[in-house]
């Protein structure tokens, strides 16, 4: 009896996401993904054109070969400037990578940590409870409180808006000794040698 090898197929490379900054020209792409997510609120192309001008070191998109397929915009609060508070974030549904909306959210914040961000703050509808174990688990692994309030009432917002409840995570250490720095993964140095 003959046996033939045959010779195995690799696995299919996992597919990985690139955190980058953003640049004004991706600020179409940004506004067709926000109008692709339910629940999120729609801005004009032109308002991420511009936010990708002025707020580019606070935010960061995730691309997979070039595509983008998340991003997050965020700002440090001009009256308060070791607050990072992140405004919106999403990530397409058919990208393929494991929690990569966390990853994302990590990384901004990690980026505005190391950058003398003692505070992390995002408003979330009490529904969103994805995003609210997010919010959690990032206060967790960095050992901080994480406390709430209503900033805006949703008669503020107008017909059918909820209330915007206000989510401050901290204070945060500057220093880590016990992870690797997220400046340290490949996607990172990418960015970083960009």
């Amino acid at each position: 009896m003959t046996t033939a090898l045959v010779p195995e197929r690799p696995a299919p490379a996992r597919k990985q996401a690139v955190f980058r900054t953003p640049r004004p020209a991706d600020g179409f792409e940004v506004w067709r993904l926000v109008e692709n997510t339910p629940g999120l609120d729609t801005n004009s192309p032109y308002s991420y054109v511009l936010w990708f001008k002025d707020f580019a070191d606070s935010s960061l998109v995730a691309t997979v070969d070039d595509e983008i397929v998340g991003f997050l915009t965020g700002y440090r609060r001009p009256d308060q400037p070791d607050t990072y508070f992140v405004w919106q974030t999403a990530v397409s549904p058919r990208h393929g990578i494991p929690f990569l909306g966390v990853k994302l959210f990590e990384a901004a914040a990690e980026r505005q940590r190391e950058r003398g961000a003692r505070y992390v703050e995002a408003t979330v509808s009490t529904e969103n409870k994805a995003i609210l174990m997010v919010l959690k688990q990032y206060a967790r692994k960095r050992g901080a409180d994480i406390g709430e309030q209503v900033l805006f009432p949703a008669e503020w917002l107008g017909e059918g808006h909820h209330d915007e409840v206000l989510h401050r995570i901290g204070p945060l250490s500057g220093t880590d000794r016990h992870e690797t720095s997220l400046s340290g993964t490949p996607a990172q140095q990418k960015e970083q040698n960009a």
